[in-house]
Order: C-alpha cells, then structure tokens, then sequence
C-alpha cells in the first residue's frame, strides 16, 4: 500500500485563487479592498522572507498589503502605538506581528494588543474562547489549512476518530476544537501520553504537531488513515555536503506511506496552506466588519 501524496501547494493556490475571485466581488459590489497590515520587528532572515512571501500573495489576490518594518531595538510603547493606530485604520481589516520579535517584546502582550476582530492569527484570548465555546472567531492559519486540506480529502469528517499530536497554543488545542467542530472524537495526545503509539493507531486522522522530527512512524498508524503533518525540523543532511541541513516533519514519511491512506509531505504539505489562511482569514475579518457575505468554505 502507497499512501496519496497531499498536495498543500496545489490546493493553497486553488484557495487563492477563490480568495481572489471574493476579493474582486466585494470589490465590485461594495467598493471595499481587504487589506492586511504585517509587522515586522528586527531583521530575522527567515521573517523577512515570510513577510515578503505574505506582501506577494496579499497583493496577488488583489488585497492592499501594508508592510511595516521597525529597527530590532524598538520599544514596546512605539510597537503599541502602531498597532493601536492600525487597529483604529478602516482600511486595514487584518494585522499581523512576525513572531519571533526581539527578546524585550511579549508576544503576549503583542497579541493582546491586537483588535480581536482584526486578529487574522487567530491567537487572542477572545479568538480562543470564542472557538472554545462554538462561536464565530478567527481561526489559527495552520489549523484551518489543516481543516481544509481534511475536508477536501474525506469530505465528512463526522465519527471519525482523531488524534491531535501536541497541545500547543497556536496549533494543537485549536485543531482539537475545529475537529470537535466538525464532529470527530478527539483525542489530544503529548510528551506526558502512556502508550502514546497506541493511541494514535486507533484515529482514522493523525494530526502531528509536536516539534520531534520524524517522531511518528508508520507503525503507529492505523491502515488508511489520513496523516496530517504540521511540523517544520531542520536536520543536518550530510548527503548533500558539509554543513547542510534539510526539513523534514513529525512523521518519518516513507515509513507512514506505506500504511496510511494520504499523508502531507514536508515541505509542499502544510505549510502552503498557512499563508492561504492568513488571506482567508484577512477577507472574512473585512466581511464581518461591513455585514457582507462570508466565503464558503474558507472559513471554519
């Protein structure tokens, strides 16, 4: 048995490209343009290029992209000022800080700050609650991307046993609740779970978002079982020269492939469908915000 191989990069373009036909809609309609404000605090390489690849993919599916770049010594205060000021900008429906930030910043206290309608992260403390309690929130990019990627391959998630693989803020404990959402039995499974292999053998869905490279092999998986691999690891790859490294996710692929009956690669898998979400995310805010028609599906 060889497992279908998830497409992340091709269904994300196919979202973009719904996205965009929205976008030209409420354009067209309303005279309204989605826009998305990023932050960006210092010079980390690997932000810098995720806020380009985000300013890119806002603009192509015809959003207004607000780029803001401030110097890594940055006080709190002028980072609260701008986000206060972007909070109270009608023309800019979503925002969004690059994390990580420099070490005398909170994320915390960043996300806090951010008008929860216009949290396209989907990491506020109202946005976790109101997921919590089956109401309208904004929703964590990954853990939609992964909702959506489940529901084109399975269609009804309902019955289905499933196993969340990590208890984090930003993508376990919302991942759990969207599949509560759409009536699976859930489990979440971490460092602390007895028999953790076992566990996870008995879900019709794995979702694997723990941070241990290859941690999940294919004798923890259930015969066709959909496998969902949310993690990002950087390992030395000495085949390709010294000092060279390569990414690989929380399950050993090759070995889940031959069990499983769809897998996400890594990288083409999830992580395409992230910045999707965040565009998603940015035209249901400005939906909500002037009582206009959400996007089916591409909400949760």
């Amino acid at each position: 048995m060889s497992a279908d191989r998830i497409d992340g990069k091709a269904f994300a373009a196919k979202v973009r490209g719904q996205i965009a036909a929205h976008v030209a809609r409420i354009k067209a309609e309303a005279g309204i343009t989605p826009g998305l404000a990023v932050i960006l605090v210092g010079e980390d390489p690997a932000s810098q290029v995720y806020v380009r690849n985000k300013g890119e993919q806002t603009l192509e599916v015809g959003m207004n992209s607000y780029e803001h770049k401030l110097p890594a010594d940055t006080p709190a205060e002028v980072l609260y000022a701008l986000i206060d000021k972007l909070n109270a900008d009608p023309a800019v429906h979503g925002i969004l800080c690059q994390f990580p930030v420099p070490a005398h910043l909170s994320e915390t206290e960043i996300v806090a700050r951010i008008d929860p309608a216009k949290d396209v992260d989907g990491l506020h403390v109202v946005n976790a609650g109101l997921l919590a309690s089956g109401q309208k929130a904004m929703v964590s990019c990954t853990p939609l991307g992964c909702l959506m990627l489940l529901r084109d391959r399975l269609g009804s998630l309902s019955g289905l046993n499933a196993v969340v693989v990590g208890r984090s803020n930003l993508v376990g404990k919302p991942m759990a609740q969207l599949l509560l959402r759409d009536s699976c039995t859930v489990t979440i499974a971490h460092s602390r779970t007895k028999d953790i292999a076992e566990v996870v053998k008995r879900a019709d869905i794995v979702v694997a978002a723990v941070g241990r490279p290859r941690m999940i092999t294919g004798d923890w998986i259930k015969p066709g079982a959909t496998v969902i691999d949310v993690g990002i690891n950087r390992i030395d790859a000495p085949e390709r020269g010294e000092g060279k490294t390569r990414l690989v996710g929380d399950v050993d692929y090759d070995s889940v492939a031959e069990v499983a009956g769809a897998v996400t690669p890594v990288p083409g898998g999830v992580g395409p469908m992230t910045i999707a979400c965040l565009l998603a995310n940015t035209l249901t805010a400005c939906c909500r915000t002037h009582g206009l028609e959400e996007p089916e599906g591409l909400t949760a």
